[in-house]
């Protein structure tokens, strides 16, 4: 459907789906279900299927950055994650798909796969500017773009997808930051996490506590180093 004229599923506050988004979770759900008929699934578009808690559910975002792929735009991805476990992210335009078991992690290209070996290298960092923005009383993205230290050490790089988190794994990006609360059992983040905690990368919130239900924010960095750079500066707007 990408390039086509898309009807939006109006969902509030400036969200919106498409039919692509609705037919992609489709897919998906037919390939778990046909392997696992008795699990759960929360997806994006169709919400919770089977209990909410079950021993196995999936989280599913089937086209993260939909904005994106509506404007004509290829920085969109697929998540799929098993809560607590396993995890596929893949990259459409590209045909990469970085797959963990929860343990290593890999990206799979043209039939073959590559151990997944992130470094900050690029000095590219991702820093998510989509609202909402729940700790902007004490941090703010757009602070952390402006201070003199980022500029001296990072290049910004703003993607609006979660596909930016495979790329810290992969070495891609030195990095990735946003706001935000629960994101650990997000359909959007989950399988992004998974993928850089199994890679080695430095996985926190923004307060530099471990990532949880209950936890503020997401700072994904391919190592300490880089880490504790963006941390410092950080810790000076909050």
């Amino acid at each position: 459907m990408y390039g086509q004229r898309l009807t939006r599923i109006d969902k509030g506050v400036g969200d919106f789906a498409t039919a692509a988004d609705v037919e992609a979770e489709k897919m998906i759900l037919r390939v778990i279900r046909a392997a696992r008929p008795g699990d759960a699934v929360l997806g994006e578009e169709g919400g919770q299927q089977g209990a909410a808690d079950a021993v196995r559910q999936w989280l599913v975002d089937p086209l993260c950055g939909t904005l994106n792929y509506a404007a004509g735009n290829m920085l969109v991805a697929v998540n799929v994650a098993l809560r607590n476990g396993a995890a596929a992210v893949a990259d459409p335009f590209s045909r990469e798909v970085f797959f963990t078991d929860g343990e290593t992690a890999w990206v799979r290209h043209d039939g073959g796969d590559e151990q997944l070996a992130p470094t900050p290298a690029t000095q590219l960092v991702d820093v998510n500017l989509d609202p909402p923005f729940p700790s902007a009383s004490g941090f703010r993205a757009v602070d952390l773009l402006a201070h003199p230290e980022f500029g001296e050490r990072f290049r910004p790089r703003v993607v609006s997808t979660t596909l930016a988190l495979a790329w810290v794994a992969a070495g891609k990006r030195a990095a990735y930051v946003t706001d935000g609360g629960g994101l650990s059992g997000s359909v959007h983040f989950a399988a992004g996490i998974a993928l850089c905690r199994a890679a080695g990368c430095v996985v926190t919130g923004i307060d530099g506590a471990p990532i949880g239900q209950a936890g503020r924010g997401l700072v994904a960095a391919a190592d300490a180093e880089t880490h504790g750079l963006l941390m410092s500066m950080i810790r000076i707007r909050s």
